[in-house]
């Protein structure tokens, strides 16, 4: 992550100074306490942010930490049961934690961290997959059934494919192709030999799940 410091600010709009590598729409936190917002505009080493929570109280020189990521949504079992807030903060989970009225910059993760679901695999070990090919489900209520799909840019040989119940970020699968892969969705790659398959994903504007 990225540090800079706030050097203006009007209502729901503040300005970072010497925030390097910055891009647009890149997710910040600003302030001691971490509020959420977005890079709309760049000029030089400065940028401007629309921040998403109050802004009452923030000064000029609070740090602004750049998560280097786009505003993104966490997509997984749980997912359509759940109430949120416009930056994907399940209400409920707020709501018994601060009361009625939400806490700025609280983090909260978007999907129950410790629920187990029924992962049944509907591909087997030593299967050829491709982007988009569905090779498990899912099922979160009697009417909705998550199919588990094959992440754009990932291809070859299904690994370590499992069945039983498992967390969110428990690892249910594997597919041989030249790159580790952390997230179902997540669009960023590491160097490795692996993919590996969660059964949650963070991404942005496309919805895989039926």
């Amino acid at each position: 992550m990225v540090e800079a410091t706030v050097a203006r600010i009007s209502g729901p709009v503040a300005v970072a100074k010497d925030l390097e590598g910055a891009q647009m729409f890149d997710v910040v936190r600003i302030g001691e306490m971490g509020l959420v917002g977005e890079i709309i505009r760049l000029e030089g080493n400065s940028a401007q942010i629309q921040v998403y929570e109050d802004t009452t109280g923030l000064k000029p020189g609070e740090k602004v930490v750049n998560t280097k990521r786009p505003l993104s949504m966490q997509l997984g079992p749980g997912l359509l049961k759940s109430i949120y807030d416009g930056i994907q903060r399940p209400l409920d989970v707020l709501a018994a934690d601060s009361g009625d009225f939400i806490s700025r910059g609280k983090v909260v993760p978007a999907l129950d961290q410790k629920k187990k679901w029924d992962f049944v695999p509907i591909k087997k070990n030593g299967d050829q997959v491709s982007p988009g090919e569905i090779i498990a489900e899912v099922q979160e209520t009697p009417l909705i059934k998550h199919k588990i799909m094959v992440p754009y840019n990932v291809s070859g040989e299904l690994t370590d494919i499992s069945e039983g119940q498992f967390t969110v970020n428990d690892k249910v699968a594997a597919v041989k192709n030249g790159k580790k892969y952390n997230d179902l969705m997540d669009a960023h790659f590491q160097a490795g030999t692996i993919a590996f398959f969660t059964l949650s994903l963070d991404m942005l504007g496309l919805t895989f799940f039926k």
